[in-house]
């Protein structure tokens, strides 16, 4: 067998800081939005693992409640918490748990193995424990490790997915979301606030193949960590198991699952005037520094935060282009600045937070 390359363990050792585990309570709160675009589908959980993942365990579950098709969900290379899984449910025909080999997991159908009337994770435990053909190992190839998603084996499962619903790798955001446009796949991913900026995002939002789902819109949100990771920031705790939990700030869900909370206007209730909204120096639009005070009679174009898409409603905005403090690139703005090349936003030469350009297609004149 090769020696793994030193580009494989680096990507081991980004995946093992990648590694945040959502709460149950948070993946229910989101789900509940799409229940009934899940019928007969298959899911797929990647970039995850399966036997410490929440929404392996919602899915599997849920799986007759959802009318699910099939269920996978793989683990990574050297996932510092399968190990231990391994062990729990005793899974046959799979390599020891010291070796902390990735596998893919199929579930194609839960029976009420309790006979108790409902399904629940006894069930899903049973499954794993006796069904051999459930579980899987994932060799890699030359370029990635097993359980990559970025691997030969792991675009293959992802071909056959009909929608994906999982944490990935926040490092790894950028080329996660290009993988699954570029598959044409539904998704319902968690990522960072900030993402909107990144070009291989926004210009999917702008043209609303794209948007952020219906649970999130400020906050900070808990995740659970491996047993080796740094708690060294505010906000770090250890539950009486010995489990570690990190908060982390601006998460949101990112989707191209639609619901209908996502078609109700924002209510505006301020009006223009001068005074209260400088133009920018080298753009011709209005700032707001808080979404909620658009201006309800201003027809023309309006600079936001970012966050302003927590509220964006493709039937009442239109999203015109981007700009940001350090600067971007003309073509990935999509607006023209006044001889400016990477588009800052000004306002009497001073340089502010990053915002998105939007027209009000609904210009109320009065209350």
């Amino acid at each position: 067998m090769s020696q793994p390359s030193n580009k494989n363990l680096r990507q081991a050792n980004k995946a093992k800081k990648d590694e945040f585990y959502t709460q149950l309570s948070d993946i229910e709160k989101e789900l509940k939005y799409y229940k009934d675009q899940f019928k007969g589908k298959v899911v797929y959980c990647n970039a995850d693992d399966p036997f410490e993942s929440h929404f392996f365990k919602y899915f599997a579950s849920n799986f007759n409640v959802l009318g699910l098709k099939k269920l996978i969900a793989t683990s990574y290379a050297g996932s510092p918490i399968v190990g231990g899984q391994l062990a729990l449910f005793e899974i046959e025909g799979l390599k020891t748990a010291k070796e902390k080999e990735p596998m893919k997991i199929v579930v194609n159908e839960v029976k009420d193995h309790n006979d108790d009337g409902a399904i629940n994770m006894s069930d899903v435990e049973h499954l794993l424990k006796h069904d051999k053909n459930v579980a899987t190992p994932l060799k890699g190839d030359e370029k990635f490790n097993g359980g990559d998603f970025r691997s030969e084996e792991a675009i293959k499962i992802l071909k056959e997915a009909d929608i994906v619903v999982t944490n990935p790798p926040f490092s790894l955001f950028r080329e996660y979301v290009e993988q699954l446009t570029e598959h044409k796949k539904k998704f319902l991913i968690i990522g960072n606030i900030n993402a909107i900026t990144y070009k291989e995002v926004f210009p999917l939002l702008k043209n609303n193949r794209m948007w952020l789902g219906a649970s999130i819109h400020s906050g900070d949100r808990e995740f659970r960590v491996p047993d080796h990771y740094p708690l060294k920031a505010a906000g770090c705790r250890v539950d009486a198991d010995g489990n570690k939990y990190i908060r982390v700030k601006g998460v949101r869900w990112y989707t191209n699952m639609d619901y209908k909370e996502r078609h109700e206007d924002l209510i505006l209730y301020k009006k223009y005037t001068a005074e209260e909204y400088p133009k920018y120096d080298n753009y011709d639009a209005i700032n707001v520094d808080v979404t909620k005070d658009i201006p309800m009679d201003y027809a023309k174009s309006i600079g936001v935060p970012i966050t302003f898409v927590d509220k964006y409603n493709p039937d009442q905005f239109n999203i015109l282009g981007l700009c940001a403090s350090a600067g971007y690139d003309k073509d990935i703005v999509g607006i023209k600045f006044n001889g400016d090349k990477d588009a800052r936003p000004l306002i009497d030469g001073k340089i502010k937070y990053a915002r998105i350009f939007i027209k009000n297609k609904k210009v109320t004149k009065s209350l």
